[in-house]
């Protein structure tokens, strides 16, 4: 990653296991295991661009093309996050989004719904984290309802210009107000595993090394 925003370069240091964890302490969502990466594992940080989708009703005009108005608003390093109420019956995402979107900065994207096109992704090195994909196309199926807004994914409420993680394990979203409180406790939490795994490489039986009193303290950065 070439990141130089201090945040991101941290956030990428990290996975969705330790700040699920970190979220749990703070009384916050700790992300889903529904949305996963299309063609293998990969790791996805940044910015969140928000974009809203629903159903087209009968006879309704076309309006934009789902998500082209957040690409063309986005900056380098954001991640698009689609809201699509988890449908599965037609894609949400495309291979010409994941072009248009490579050539923003963008990232990546993260849909609650299903993608297509995954293998022109992965030949852009654009990741696409879904719950599945489809050959069938939004067109004349979904519309855009908003961008830039407030969004619920897999019912976790996201805002524009939160954070996102996402990786093998599953997909984390950050509120932008908690995110150097999130990050503090996590990169604490990921340097108490590391004593603990060289303890018990060291030989040190795994009873002991993972007893409670190491897992939980009093000084756990959660206030």
């Amino acid at each position: 990653m070439s990141d130089t925003n201090p945040t991101l370069i941290r956030l990428n240091l990290l996975d969705t296991t330790l700040l699920s964890d970190a979220l749990d302490a703070y009384g916050l969502p700790g992300g889903t295991g529904a949305l996963v990466a299309q063609g293998g594992t990969a790791q996805l940080c940044g910015r969140v661009r928000t974009v809203q989708l629903a159903p087209v009703n009968s006879g309704e005009a076309p309006g934009p093309h789902i998500a082209t108005q957040a690409i063309a608003a986005a900056r380098p390093g954001d991640v698009i996050v689609v809201a699509n109420q988890g449908g599965t019956g037609v894609s949400c995402w495309g291979g010409l989004l994941s072009l248009g979107s490579l050539q923003r900065g963008v990232r990546g994207v993260v849909a609650d719904g299903v993608c297509r096109d995954v293998a022109e992704a992965r030949a852009l090195g654009f990741a696409v984290f879904s719950r599945g994909v489809t050959p069938r196309t939004a067109r004349t199926r979904l519309k855009q309802v908003a961008y830039g807004g407030p969004i619920s994914v897999d019912g976790i409420p996201v805002s524009d210009g939160d954070y996102v993680l996402a990786d093998d394990s599953g997909v984390v979203f950050v509120p932008a107000d908690r995110i150097e409180a999130v990050l503090t406790r996590a990169e604490w939490a990921r340097d108490r595993e590391a004593a603990i795994a060289a303890d018990i490489r060291s030989g040190i039986s795994i009873d002991e090394a993972m007893h409670d009193s190491r897992l939980t303290s009093a000084t756990d950065h959660t206030n």
